[in-house]
């Protein structure tokens, strides 16, 4: 029986890798499918993992249809006996109901990978649906740390090291060391952090300055029961910018 499956995990979990040793595994068993995806880190339509792996997918826009897609390809003859679909979290919440038609209606495999949440720890649109209509959810083992030493579970944004808590959901950049430069000339990059550093603002960097012991649980002016949240002194999104301004300097797209 076909199903849909999403496969989820933060950045860095290996999710793109997965998807294409998936695809090859399917290939060299003589089985004949499809990848998609959508916004890729290559800025073209590759799935790429950062092992080095590629492969030429379907590029998902905004008004891509699933089901007229693969009808057309079976129309001509084509072989579709899966559904590889990468960067899931931002499919439109309609793509996910033409994949599951796909997996009822035409009895074909349909395997997803994508984030479940965004940089606010907020779920995405397309994998919210996934999450309702998927046969099974896994969660990829592999996990990424913190740089305490602790489970990775947030896809942290930062601006020059510094934690963004504001601005679009999609802005384009990857987890690297040295991330995108910005319109006003800031480096975008994505950090895996645990929830507790995600709440506290504590990146990598500032650590590494110094700047950021850790807090008390609790206000010391406050009842102890009371968080006090983020440090003092540490930025809510972009030292020395607005919202709008930080949102304006934003010019790339979050991905998995």
């Amino acid at each position: 029986m076909a199903e849909l499956v999403f496969f989820t995990g933060v950045m860095e979990s290996g999710k793109s890798t997965l998807a294409l040793q998936l695809d090859h595994t399917m290939t060299a068993g003589g089985r004949r499918g499809a990848v998609f995806t959508c916004d890729d880190r290559s800025g073209r339509p590759i799935v790429t993992s950062r092992l080095g792996l590629a492969r030429e997918a379907v590029e998902v826009t905004d008004d891509f249809d699933f089901w007229h897609h693969v009808i057309g390809s079976l129309t001509r003859g084509d072989r579709v006996e899966y559904l590889i679909c990468d960067e899931a979290q931002f499919y439109r919440p309609g793509h996910v109901d033409q994949l599951a038609r796909i997996v009822d209606d035409l009895a074909i495999d349909v395997y997803a990978f994508g984030l479940l949440t965004d940089f606010r720890t907020r779920i995405f649109p397309g994998s919210r649906r996934l999450v309702e209509l998927a046969d099974r959810i896994e969660t990829l083992q592999v996990t990424p740390l913190c740089w305490c030493g602790a489970k990775g579970t947030t896809n942290t944004r930062t601006l020059d090291g510094y934690i963004v808590t504001e601005g679009d959901q999609k802005v384009v950049g990857d987890v690297a060391l040295e991330g995108t430069d910005s319109a006003d000339g800031g480096s975008i990059a994505y950090e895996v952090l645990c929830r507790k550093h995600h709440r506290n603002g504590i990146t990598r960097k500032v650590v590494a300055l110094g700047s950021a012991p850790e807090p008390l649980p609790f206000a010391p002016d406050q009842d102890a029961l009371t968080p006090a949240g983020r440090p003092s002194g540490l930025p809510s999104s972009v030292p020395g910018a607005s919202a709008s301004a930080r949102q304006a300097s934003v010019p790339t797209q979050q991905r998995g």
